[in-house]
């Protein structure tokens, strides 16, 4: 087979490490790819936002099967189009893939189909929004409609600062038309985790559960960002909790898709906060999530290329996926000064330490290769995920850090306290 994956991060790294493990794939192509997807596959130099682009690669080179990594595509149809065209492609269409796309049709869709999530309201008039949260008061979440590139939720602790969040997003326009509606909530409290699951638009099969950690300092300080680590299990998720989560929240978006008309293939991530009142959805996403992919794709031991064939011919039934029981812990080196500015084309000293290391793996994101005998630099702010395996979380951590102390770019920072929070539930 020949498989085209799409995008340019460690979750995208991840997924092509995993499918080229598989006995079925001859040659995988991923575009636009970073300097590590480029070990296992021929990058492509194509903008995962250019679908025209790819639709025209995929038809010359004959692609039996194409996985699409980042939500813009999906959101911008890339599944209808090349389906139309009569090529193979994993992931939600273009109307499955508003649950990403919009906040609106995600928090209506959750109402409507009884799914636990924060009570909110709907504005597409910033004084209507702003008396709301007069009312209201703070903690209380402001979240633009659109995509926003991850930078579109401000947790606003004061009324003041979710006021200024409103007028920034639909007076200054700092989101363009993402910001033409916002969806104002309540500010959940408890423990967050993310739940990832394969459905084929009949049946929904969940991931292991994995913990993100969005903050940008230690103690979850600092601003949000793209995230900086993970950790798989999350041992919040108790088989009776993952068994609820289930019930009241996976079942009923598969059945509430169906009764939209709408079939729902690939995969869906459901950001859970786990409160007094159990489990309630934050956000749905309708791709895999990063940094999460990177310590389950580790932890996955079945080929996951004919999951992806029976999801797209809707044959997912009850499949068995087999899991590795070891813990996984994702760390992310990141650029100095990100989320905020940060400077590009710095060298990566240490890679080559890590190969030598057994169950660590070093997913790359930002990062590209100038000439094949340099170092490769780095050409965004997540840089690496660093990424180990353990007996247990606590072994897990110790893995991954002591990988991390063997790389080294200038301005490098990043948390030291990726899977503390586990740790606690941990005998």
């Amino acid at each position: 087979m020949k498989i085209l994956i799409i995008g340019s991060g460690g979750r995208e790294h991840a997924l092509v490490w995993k499918i080229a493990q598989s006995p079925k794939v001859d040659k995988i192509y991923c575009a636009p790819g970073n300097a590590g997807t480029a070990q296992f596959a021929e990058n492509v130099n194509i903008k995962a936002e250019d679908v025209a682009a790819l639709l025209r690669f995929a038809q010359e080179k004959k692609i039996d099967l194409t996985v699409v990594g980042p939500e813009v595509p999906l959101v911008l149809g890339i599944v209808d189009q090349f389906e139309k065209a009569g090529l193979i492609i994993f992931g939600p269409c273009k109307a499955a893939a508003r649950i990403e796309g919009s906040k609106v049709f995600s928090k209506e869709f959750m109402i409507k189909y009884g799914i636990p999530t924060a009570q909110a309201g709907i504005f597409d008039n910033a004084k209507e929004a702003i008396t709301y949260i007069e009312e209201m008061g703070a903690p209380i979440v402001v979240k633009a409609d659109g995509l926003a590139a991850g930078k579109g939720v401000i947790v606003a602790k004061t009324k003041a600062e979710a006021i200024e969040a409103v007028k920034a997003i639909m007076e200054a326009k700092e989101f363009g038309e993402a910001g033409n509606k916002v969806v104002i909530e309540e500010c959940l409290m408890g423990e967050e985790a993310s739940i990832l699951a394969f459905t084929d638009g009949k049946s929904i099969v969940p991931l292991v559960s994995s913990q993100d950690h969005k903050r940008a300092f230690d103690g979850d300080q600092g601003p949000n960002t793209g995230g900086m680590g993970a950790y798989s299990p999350a041992p919040i998720v108790t088989d009776r909790l993952m068994e609820e989560i289930y019930l009241n929240v996976l079942k009923p978006f598969v059945a509430g898709f169906k009764q939209e008309g709408i079939i729902y293939k690939g995969v869906i991530y459901a950001g859970i906060m786990i409160t007094k009142k159990g489990p309630m959805v934050l956000e749905f996403n309708a791709r895999f999530g990063d940094p999460e992919t990177q310590p389950i794709m580790l932890r996955m031991k079945s080929d996951i290329v004919p999951i992806f064939e029976a999801i797209i011919e809707g044959k997912l039934d009850d499949r068995l996926i087999e899991w590795d029981k070891r813990a996984a812990v994702c760390v992310v080196l990141v650029a100095g000064g990100y989320p905020g500015k940060y400077a590009k084309d710095i060298p990566i000293d240490g890679l080559e330490k890590i190969e030598q290391l057994d169950n660590v793996m070093v997913f790359q994101a930002g990062t590209k290769q100038v000439t094949s005998n340099q170092l490769p630099v780095t050409s965004g702010g997540r840089v690496l995920g660093v990424t180990a395996l353990g007996e247990s979380i606590k072994f897990a951590i110790e893995n991954a850090y002591r990988a991390v102390k063997m790389i080294h770019f200038k301005g490098m920072q990043y948390r030291t306290d990726i899977g503390k929070k586990a740790l606690k539930y941990e005998k």
